[in-house]
């Protein structure tokens, strides 16, 4: 730990080094603040993100009011060794406004996915008569299964027919019926990702 804090160029950032904090498996960018070496010092023991405040002179730990911690899951350098990346897992929205991001329409395609499936995991437990999602939980796992399917063959379907809007469509509705089985078997899509990154690194 001394090591990584001695090896960051305090004299070129005045002692306050700029940190990017970024979202570990969405991969959003949710804000941006200044850590000084006993911030940094904090972070790298508590595993909780840890700021120097610039307009009130002191350490501060994000969450530390609201409960929004931000936990520490990897923290890296740019080449020059002036600025931080911290990867981390967030509890509930980062920003001071009760937002996702600190940044505006940050949201890319793929995060959409891992936003998508926090929605759905919510509505697991929901009761909202009127939600088809409530209502596909409170079905059960057979007929989610059923569902699964009957949206893949819908999909094999229109994709032989050389329908590509058709395609689209379909798997779109595979997709979301595929996460909410996910859910149902308490699996994330990281865990899918996981095993995608360890057989596309023996492709390699």
């Amino acid at each position: 730990m001394l090591n990584f804090l001695n090896n960051l160029d305090w004299v070129k950032t005045n002692g306050l080094i700029p940190t990017i904090i970024q979202h570990k498996i969405s991969g959003q960018i949710l804000m941006h603040a200044y850590m000084n070496k006993e911030s940094l010092s904090i972070t790298l023991k508590t595993k909780k993100v840890t700021f120097f405040s610039r307009t009130k002179k002191k350490i501060w730990t994000k969450g530390e009011t609201t409960g929004n911690f931000l936990y520490v899951k990897k923290i890296t350098t740019d080449c020059d060794k002036d600025t931080l990346l911290i990867l981390v897992i967030s509890i509930n929205n980062t920003c001071h406004l009760n937002k996702y991001s600190c940044f505006k329409k940050t949201i890319s395609d793929f995060t959409f996915l891992y936003l998508l499936e926090k929605i759905l995991d919510k509505k697991k437990n929901s009761s909202i008569e009127s939600s088809y999602t409530s209502k596909l939980y409170q079905s059960g796992v057979k007929r989610i299964t059923q569902k699964v399917g009957e949206e893949a063959i819908e999909t094999i379907i229109a994709a032989n027919d050389n329908n590509k809007k058709e395609t689209i469509q379909e798997t779109a509705d595979l997709i979301y019926h595929l996460i909410i089985l996910l859910k149902v078997k308490n699996i994330n899509l990281k865990d899918i990702i996981k095993i995608l990154k360890i057989r596309n690194s023996k492709l390699k």
